[in-house]
């Protein structure tokens, strides 16, 4: 079973972005996959700053989202689009974890992950300019990301909540997305044996 490190690039409470991971979520279990959704508001880091980083260190935060990068086979991400691009939350998060730590290249927490990437937006393009911009990073850092990827335009229309739990009106393609990432991390793990 493909552990799956899954969260949000918006810590804002009512965020399309936090709804759809939890959507996200609920397919990748149903699928097969090991989920740990996390809240990055409960890693709060200061801006990337290699002055602060020789002084203080690597942040706690850091270190702590760090080693679960590394526990993880795979990522889901559920992101934001702001002008056009990825949300500084998002991208300081990414920056953070990939610093060298104790001697150890920051690509390790990378290394060897497959990614889904999905966003929301209410307007009619659903985050989608944001997407390559998140593709091209973790590509970077050396993730393998999924060709295929979910934009869900008109979010402020697209969920029902039921029980409190938000629910996609059309999840087909999600639930298509999501199967794929835990099939692909199923059978990278298997082959890193």
């Amino acid at each position: 079973m493909p552990k799956i490190l899954a969260f949000a690039g918006s810590t804002r409470r009512d965020s399309w972005n936090r709804k759809l991971i939890r959507v996200a979520t609920h397919a990748a279990r149903a699928a097969g996959g090991e989920v740990t959704l996390i809240d990055l508001a409960d890693y709060p880091l200061p801006l990337m700053d290699e002055d602060l980083e020789a002084r203080d260190g690597l942040p706690a935060n850091a270190q702590r989202l760090k080693a679960l990068f590394k526990a993880h086979d795979a990522l889901l991400i559920a992101s934001p689009e702001y002008n056009s691009s990825i949300p500084p939350l998002l991208k300081n998060t990414l920056d953070w974890v990939s610093r060298e730590w104790q001697g150890e290249s920051g690509l390790v927490p990378y290394q060897n992950k497959v990614a889904a990437l999905l966003a929301a937006s209410p307007g009619q393009f659903g985050g989608m300019r944001m997407l390559p911009h998140l593709r091209q990073v973790l590509n970077t850092l050396g993730v393998l990301v999924l060709p295929g990827q979910f934009s869900l335009p008109h979010a402020d229309q697209a969920f029902d909540d039921a029980d409190g739990v938000p629910m996609l009106k059309a999840p087909a393609r999600l639930h298509d997305l999501v199967l794929e990432l835990v099939n692909t991390a199923q059978m990278l793990s298997a082959a890193a044996k």
